[in-house]
């Protein structure tokens, strides 16, 4: 009672352009840098906000980081 059904498929990958994604990956990484600014630099003379409310939002993460804060 044993059987043997191969059955093949051919599977065809998609092909991406790199002039699609190239757009998409350097706004991805702007957007990165920003959050990079706002965990690492967003305190003291470099602030763009005053006060202290992102340096607080972000407070574990810089540490997480391992950016100084204090």
């Amino acid at each position: 009672m044993s059987y043997s059904a191969t059955r093949q498929t051919d599977i065809s990958l998609p092909v991406i352009p790199v002039g699609e994604i190239l757009p998409w990956a350097i706004f991805v990484g702007l957007l990165l840098m920003l959050a990079l600014y706002f965990v690492g630099a967003e305190q003291g003379a470099t602030s763009l906000f005053s006060g202290m409310y992102v340096h607080e939002f972000v407070h574990d993460g810089r540490h997480l980081l391992g950016f100084p804060c204090h």
